[in-house]
């Protein structure tokens, strides 16, 4: 798959509104928290036009219950996909939308959301983020895995700042 940036879309933030809703009626009966993330949170960002949500679970629960909602709304489950402790799906051709299942209390879950807070109030981190962006799409333009993995130094590095 293909890397590809496009600039900023206003309707980013409604279009996980509505997914939003979807994945809450899907997990009825069930806690959850959703949170918008990647930068299509980022307002003025460009990003790949990929929707990402963050989805918190309550501690000590069983992700079984929320990884049969969820699929059931067309989402592929990946498992953890690299990460401990997240459970992870994907959806659209092209792809649309990431889920990110997580407990609310990991240091998942605290990290997405740091940097995204992080990113957006922030204008020169998230200038420098942007840039760093751009050229790993631009020499890693088929290679989705390389681009992720390139931007791992940056977003630790900000993190262990807390800029």
């Amino acid at each position: 798959m293909t890397v590809r940036l496009v600039p900023y879309d206003s309707t980013w933030p409604l279009e996980f509104a509505a997914e939003a809703d979807r994945i809450e009626r899907a997990c009825a009966g069930l806690q959850i928290r959703l949170e918008h993330i990647g930068s299509t949170s980022v307002p003025g960002m460009s990003a790949k036009p990929v929707i990402d949500i963050l989805a918190g679970r309550p501690p000590r629960s069983q992700p079984a219950p929320y990884i049969a909602a969820i699929t059931q709304l067309g989402y592929e489950h990946k498992g953890a996909f690299g990460v401990p402790g997240r459970e992870y799906f994907r959806r659209g051709t092209p792809r649309s939308h990431h889920v990110h299942l997580v407990s609310w209390s990991s240091a998942v879950w605290q990290d997405h959301l740091r940097f995204r807070d992080l990113l957006r109030g922030d204008a020169a981190v998230a200038r420098d983020y942007e840039a760093l962006k751009r050229e790993l799409a631009l020499a890693n333009a088929n290679d989705r895995r390389a681009y992720t993995d390139g931007k791992g130094p940056f977003i630790r590095a900000v993190l262990r700042s807390g800029r």
